[in-house]
């Protein structure tokens, strides 16, 4: 029995798809990047004490540390959503990071002058709105990554996911960081990471149910 027919039917709505590079896929990813980071700027959000925090050692632990995990997961990502690449490699090379980030936070703390209350640090008050604005700043890569993911064809649906929802809470955190005037690596740990669990726990839950996979 001739099977033509039935492949016919199955192929009949059928549309040919753009083919993928991780390259061009990249380059999105930058732009938007660099386009959040213009805003940021041209809407005068820039902390207003920049030449001064450009000279901190808290400051740049903190920007290169976010551009790091950004960098990383976004590249981990946009690698799982071929077949023949597997996310936990680089996942874990993201935790490895986020540990040395860490590390390196608490011993920059413990060489800056002058001790300050717990509460006064945390900064409740500033911390949540700085929580909400880094979740904002995500949601534009989390759903790029998520269109993205739709032309993929990742082989652990579950590691794409948690690297997405890493790289763009790390994205929304690193342009954040350019107009958030604090650098105190406990209200980092607490409030930072806070918005960065909650963007990738959302990211593991809705992405795989708005694509293919």
């Amino acid at each position: 029995m001739s099977t033509d027919p039935l492949i016919d039917r199955l192929a009949t709505d059928l549309r040919p798809v753009r083919r993928r590079t991780p390259w061009r896929d990249a380059a999105i990813l930058l732009v938007l990047g660099i386009s959040e980071v213009t805003w940021v700027i041209m809407t005068g959000l820039m902390r207003p004490d920049m030449p001064h925090a450009m000279h901190m050692p808290s400051f740049w632990w903190k920007t290169a540390g976010l551009a790091a995990l950004a960098s990383i997961s976004g590249v981990t990502a946009l690698l799982s959503l071929s077949p023949t690449h597997s996310p936990r490699r680089g996942l874990r090379v993201v935790g490895g990071v986020a540990f040395v980030m860490l590390g390196l936070g608490w011993l920059v703390d413990a060489l800056q002058a002058g001790p300050a209350v717990l509460w006064h640090r945390l900064d409740p008050a500033h911390g949540l709105v700085c929580a909400r604005k880094i979740v904002e700043l995500s949601l534009p890569v989390a759903l790029a990554l998520g269109l993205l993911a739709r032309r993929g064809a990742p082989t652990d649906s579950r590691g794409t996911a948690w690297a997405a929802g890493i790289a763009a809470s790390a994205f929304g955190a690193l342009t954040f960081a350019l107009a958030c005037p604090f650098d105190d690596p406990l209200y980092l740990a607490v409030w930072y990471l806070s918005a960065g669990v909650v963007v990738t726990l959302a990211t593991r839950l809705i992405l795989p149910l708005l694509t293919r996979w």
